[in-house]
């Protein structure tokens, strides 16, 4: 079949998302916001916000984010909402402490990976051979997922040695590894507290310090993921079944095969995302471990407007806030509400050149508003540092919901000779 005629089928949505940002404006916001950031750090001597140890705690955090978006992306390019990731990561989690427990670390991720598939099977099977309501299947499994983990939990761990109906026993660890000498002379470096030098030699620095070996995987399968749904004909085939799957089965495209593959490489994926929370982020299985991460990947999928390089960008900040709350950052979350009310007014600027006057005023007295919390306060309370990613993910989703453009079919009802 000819590759170049199912690239002309998916046409772009009429008045739906604007251009896409090119590489050089998005290195030039990010560059300013790290100054920004640097100048923040600064003026309110809150060193940790750009610190090695933050950074470090930040991807960790991010990785099983960026698994279930990577997950969600895979589905949602085939044209399958896949609302349960949560559930997938679940059983991810489940099934590599219950396999990591008995036969090792790297069991443990293999069989992960394995239960989150299993339950991208159900998913599969409801939506795509039976039509059933994406969101509502999803959902369904979400709960489904929830209960048979706890139902398991007390059969296999409960007598367990150091285990409970909540908790699995202690899981041996992957380990983690530095970068000889690199490592050690960014922290260094960082702790010099200069301006910017130090902010980069934090980011970089915590991107290969106390590394886990599955972190390296983890973040490989990004441009994995790009390159096989962009630069191959397999791919190419799996996401014209999310933009029209008709014009691609009358093309030769088994629409309901590549559906399917997607759905479990998805749920593989999540199953990988809660595999990470149980083996390395803890070493043991908790209950309610994955505390809505799955819906967080979803919007990390979004804010990256389903593509590989945003959802980065995305699960990025997102894990960036949740380490936050793992390292006490009472006086680090203040310090940023400093910085989120600067880049409100750089965002009212904006507004303004755009001429949306209406938005302008609203995101400029949000601004004021934050100014004024930061000026009248110490510190902000350990519930907003802990309500932080989610609010995060509100923002952040409401902020960006103008430039999005999903998949055409995503999430409609397909029938085999439907076209005929």
């Amino acid at each position: 079949m000819s590759t170049a005629t199912i690239a002309k089928a998916p046409a772009k949505q009429p008045g739906k998302g604007g251009r896409r940002m090119s590489l050089p404006v998005l290195l030039l916001i990010i560059a300013g916001v790290l100054v920004l950031t640097s100048a923040v750090r600064l003026i309110t001597d809150a060193d940790g916000i750009t610190s090695t140890g933050q950074m470090s705690t930040a991807l960790r955090a991010a990785v099983p984010i960026g698994l279930a978006g990577l997950g969600g992306l895979w589905a949602e390019r085939a044209g399958v909402v896949n609302i349960g990731l949560e559930g997938m990561m679940i059983l991810g989690t489940w099934f590599g402490a219950w396999a990591g427990y008995q036969w090792g670390p790297w069991t443990g991720v293999v069989v992960g990976i394995i239960g989150g598939a299993l339950g991208a099977v159900l998913h599969a099977i409801a939506t795509v051979t039976f039509n059933v309501n994406h969101i509502v299947s999803g959902v369904a499994l979400n709960i489904l997922a929830l209960g048979t983990t706890r139902y398991l939990s007390k059969f296999t761990f409960e007598d367990a040695p150091q285990g409970s109906s909540k908790q699995s026993p202690p899981i041996e660890s992957l380990g983690t590894f530095d970068v000889p000498g690199l490592s050690s002379w960014l922290e260094t470096l960082n702790q010099k507290h200069w301006f910017l030098v130090s902010d980069i030699a934090g980011l970089v620095g915590g991107l290969i310090t106390d590394l886990s070996p599955l972190t390296v995987v983890a973040v490989a399968l990004v441009p994995a993921t790009w390159y096989v749904l962009w630069r191959t004909s397999f791919g190419l085939r799996l996401r014209s079944c999310g933009e029209n799957p008709i014009a691609a089965e009358s093309l030769g495209v088994n629409v309901y095969k590549y559906k399917y593959i997607a759905v479990i490489i998805s749920g593989g994926f999540a199953g990988l995302g809660g595999a990470f929370l149980s083996i390395v982020s803890s070493n043991v299985y908790l209950d309610g471990q994955t505390a809505g991460r799955g819906y967080i990947g979803l919007a990390a999928m979004i804010f990256g407007n389903w593509m590989p390089g945003g959802l980065a960008l995305g699960a990025g900040l997102f894990g960036y806030t949740d380490s936050l709350k793992l390292r006490g950052g009472t006086t680090n979350v203040h310090a940023l509400i400093l910085l989120l009310a600067i880049l409100l007014v750089a965002g009212a600027i904006y507004l303004i050149w755009k001429k949306k006057y209406v938005p302008a005023a609203v995101t400029a007295v949000i601004s004021a508003l934050m100014f004024v919390w930061y000026t009248t306060t110490n510190e902000v309370p350990n519930q907003v540092v802990t309500a932080s990613p989610y609010v995060i993910t509100l923002l952040v989703l409401s902020l960006s919901a103008q430039r999005l453009r999903m998949p055409k079919a995503d999430g409609l009802p397909y029938r085999k000779g439907q076209g005929k």
